[in-house]
């Protein structure tokens, strides 16, 4: 048998048929334009850990991972890192956006989280 064309199988390369190409993929992150329409509270501040914010969760939902945090006003302090603890207490710990310093807050202060980015706890 002869070879002509393209080697087949497993081998090939960047861009090859076989290989891994580089280029767009499927699906891809979406992207937040802005708060959200509504917002609700997802937790208060209990205290500051290695630059993130530590929080207990008055939430009977659990957040998504990296969803986006709100004050009240809708101003965006950080986003979920963290989610701990058995699911009768939950805590989450936020990592702040640019310029927000996780020891400004004071115990008690409150955070809040759109809606779409809550998970019940049944699933």
């Amino acid at each position: 048998m002869s070879f002509r064309g393209a080697p087949r199988g497993r081998g090939g390369g960047f861009g090859s048929r076989g290989g891994f190409a580089p280029r767009g993929g499927r699906g891809g992150a979406m992207q937040s334009f802005g708060p959200p329409d509504q917002v609700y509270e997802m937790g208060k501040f209990v205290h500051a850990v290695e630059g993130e914010m530590f929080c207990e969760s008055i939430n009977p939902k659990l957040p998504y991972f990296n969803a986006q945090i709100f004050l009240e006003s809708k101003t965006a302090v950080g986003k979920v890192d963290e989610v701990l603890g058995p699911l009768s207490q939950v805590f989450f710990t936020i990592k702040p956006s640019e310029g927000i310093q996780a020891s400004s807050f004071k115990p008690g202060d409150k955070f809040y989280i759109g809606g779409d980015k809550l998970l019940p706890v049944d699933r």
